[in-house]
């Protein structure tokens, strides 16, 4: 039966491509990827974009306990994957002349009258340039949790170190998606959820990604349907933490929780990424524009619009790495080459970097 496909394929010389991008791709995600989750508790759902279309390979377990295999439609906790999708919203809003990338955030959120956090410009947010840090955005983690006048606290109270700046540095930071959110629901005066949806995941066809709220038991408020998709999120330990759906977060404040999607619609997102042809010009002009480097921060290393920038010796890297301590997510893509990966873990600190540093440039060699 393999016999007259093979004949098919080779009647049509793209067809011949294809097939041997398309078993080449299957290698090397076989070879680099699979291994990661023998033995684990949770599972690995990859899709690789080249060629103009999409493969798909899954590992594991959505739930180990029930013994439910993780497919392409599987819902994960994308945690911090959600950051470029806001940094698209902050893009479209500066082309459209809705805001611009130099304005203060205190335009927008006047609580904000703290000497530094007053200056902080929508642009510094996006690149994560502002110097802002705090006790949410790295260890020790605080016990407790902020509603939004103490939020607003922590902001007018921040006084970054000597010798930093708003501008000068890159310094990773939650805490500034979490103000970037606010500055963005402040200026359409709707909520972050019906913006991404309204302005990105509708005009992209994406279906299958959902900015739910987070309950009172830290589960995302979503349909019983979906919430069967979801997966039993692990930590690199194999212990169970939370349940289907769990979100995480300091803050107490609507919008504040994780956005969910499968492997299938991000294929769409990443497709939309590197080739994006069909799309709306401006959007497509918008999504282009937070790829691009904003901050050097050294010569392997660039910081766009939530974004990073990894210059390889061979190929450049655009990507966005994720994680909670249960679910770890990753898209890549090499825009050069057309090529683009998504990785989603239901497990804490999945080694992501294993796409970044050998998947993704042994695709772009393969091309």
């Amino acid at each position: 039966m393999v016999f007259p496909v093979l004949l098919l394929a080779l009647a049509d010389g793209s067809s011949v491509a294809e097939f041997g991008m398309d078993a080449k791709i299957a290698h090397i995600v076989t070879a680099d990827l699979a291994p990661e989750t023998a033995g684990k508790a949770g599972g690995l759902a990859v899709a690789v974009h080249a060629a103009g279309h999409a493969q798909f390979f899954n590992y594991g377990f959505a739930d180990g306990s029930t013994r439910r295999p993780i497919t392409s439609d599987t819902l994960f906790n994308v945690a911090s994957l959600r950051k470029p999708f806001e940094a698209i919203l902050v893009a479209l809003g500066s082309l459209r002349g809705e805001l611009s990338l130099d304005d203060p955030v205190s335009r927008y959120v006047p609580e904000l009258r703290g000497d530094t956090i007053k200056r902080v410009t929508i642009g510094e947010l996006a690149t994560h340039t502002s110097g802002l840090l705090l006790p949410t955005d790295h260890p020790p983690w605080p016990d407790e949790s902020f509603d939004l006048q103490q939020f607003f606290q922590m902001l007018n109270a921040w006084t970054p170190p000597s010798g930093e700046q708003p501008g000068r540095q890159r310094i990773y930071t939650h805490a500034g998606y979490v103000l970037l959110q606010l500055v963005l629901e402040r200026r359409y005066g709707r909520p972050i959820g019906e913006l991404i949806e309204e302005r990105i995941l509708k005009p992209l066809g994406m279906k299958q990604t959902f900015l739910p709220e987070r309950g009172p038991d830290n589960r995302a408020i979503m349909v019983p349907e979906l919430l069967k998709r979801a997966v039993q999120g692990y930590s690199a330990a194999g212990m169970a933490i939370g349940t289907p759906g769990n979100q995480q977060s300091y803050y107490d404040f609507p919008g504040t929780g994780q956005m969910f999607s499968s492997a299938r619609d991000l294929t769409t997102f990443v497709a939309a990424s590197i080739d994006g042809a069909a799309i709306d010009p401006q959007l497509r002009q918008a999504m282009q524009m937070t790829q691009r480097e904003r901050f050097h921060v050294s010569e392997k290393f660039g910081q766009a619009m939530a974004w990073e920038n990894v210059h390889l010796s061979d190929v450049e890297i655009v990507d966005k790495p994720a994680g909670l301590n249960n679910a770890t997510a990753y898209v890549g893509l090499a825009p050069a080459h057309r090529i683009g990966i998504v990785l989603l873990a239901n497990s804490g600190d999945f080694p992501y970097e294993i796409a970044r540093y050998r998947v993704l440039p042994e695709l772009a060699r393969e091309e």
